[in-house]
């Protein structure tokens, strides 16, 4: 008994150990370098408000700031780069005028008489992409990309060269169309001092500070080159349908999780995970209308082929039939459902959960 209690024991200290270390994978200055690169290059400027004072209170200097959202017009491109430089001394000045002291940091050292950035910078891109690299095709842009870029740009040294890696890997991130790019920067990144670890670690950071969509195509690119295993699933926009709260008080009644966003005139968007489905119910005396905004998922009736839901769909389901609905397996899904017809003694009767065989076949 006493050895059993000692493996368990050694066990649990394990798993604890192994969470702190991926928890702790990135330094708090790291993340918010990671969330306000990805925020500049989607273009969230609310949100990117919201995450600068974090990132300046988690070790970030005003230097490393602006480097970050400098670095990144090479990326994103002058327009999001000077907004969210914008938004960065909008934030500065509010700071200074409550009485709060930020870091200002090193700024970088002027370049040495002679600085061959030509020859630096393909030095650089060498080392970034394993192999040396000329772009033939279009002998301008390989010479902006080994002189500036990687000369000019990337011997600032108030920012290492790990450091620009997380901030261009977690800017293409938001870059819909961008992840054979996405790809090859997860590779520079490592070839530049970025651990396993640190890159693991940035979909979930990504994930709960930025969208969803985000970290699955950072998920996509890093199963590319890490060989991580990774499904496929389709995202959806949380800025256009809220995602709400956890679906806590119903949870007993769904396989998976759900969110549960109340609206006016009786509304309620309630959104699935991958895999999420309620169990067969039954509305009594009341008729059910369920209107797909966003994903992909499915809707049966007890006895009948199962129905695919996609936006704009619309289901009426009359009372007293035993249905279920939910998301398709690799697929998020919201979908806006309401309540009508309610007759005198109205009521819901839960019942089994559609099973995963059922389900799987679908």
């Amino acid at each position: 008994m006493k050895r059993l209690l000692s493996i368990s024991f050694f066990l649990v200290t394990c798993i604890i150990l192994n969470a702190q270390k991926m928890e702790n994978a990135l330094t708090p200055r790291r993340q918010g370098l990671a969330v306000i690169a990805a925020l500049e290059a989607k273009g969230d400027q609310a949100a990117l408000k919201a995450a600068i004072p974090e990132a300046l209170e988690n070790g970030l200097t005003v230097s490393e700031a602006k480097e970050a959202l400098s670095h990144l017009y090479a990326y994103t491109g002058f327009p999001r780069s000077l907004n969210a430089l914008g938004t960065l001394k909008s934030v500065l000045e509010s700071r200074q005028a409550a009485g709060i002291k930020d870091d200002p940091g090193k700024e970088a050292d002027p370049l040495p008489a002679g600085y061959d950035a030509l020859r630096q910078g393909t030095a650089v891109q060498t080392r970034l992409t394993g192999q040396p690299f000329n772009y033939g095709f279009a002998p301008a842009t390989d010479y902006y990309l080994k002189a500036h870029l990687f000369g000019d740009i990337f011997a600032r040294n108030n920012l290492s060269y790990a450091d620009r890696e997380i901030v261009t890997v977690s800017a293409i991130s938001a870059l819909p169309g961008c992840e054979p790019q996405l790809t090859a920067h997860v590779s520079g990144a490592r070839n530049m001092g970025v651990s396993d670890e640190e890159l693991r670690a940035l979909p979930a950071l990504l994930e709960e500070k930025v969208g969803l969509a985000e970290a699955q195509r950072l998920r996509g690119a890093m199963a590319n080159v890490l060989g991580d295993t990774h499904e496929d699933v389709r995202t959806v926009d949380f800025t256009v349908w809220p995602k709400g709260a956890p679906n806590s008080a119903y949870a007993q009644y769904f396989t998976g999780n759900s969110y549960l966003a109340p609206m006016e005139g009786g509304l309620a968007n309630v959104t699935f995970e991958p895999g999420c489905r309620n169990n067969w119910h039954i509305h009594h005396k009341q008729v059910q209308v369920l209107i797909c905004v966003a994903g992909q998922g499915w809707y049966q009736e007890w006895g009948k082929p199962a129905v695919k839901m996609t936006p704009g769909t619309v289901i009426a389901i009359p009372a007293e039939v035993k249905h279920w609905h939910g998301a398709a397996k690799d697929s998020w899904f919201q979908h806006l459902t309401y309540l009508t017809s309610a007759q005198e003694g109205a009521s819901n009767e839960w019942l089994e959960p559609v099973s995963d065989e059922h389900y799987l076949s679908l």
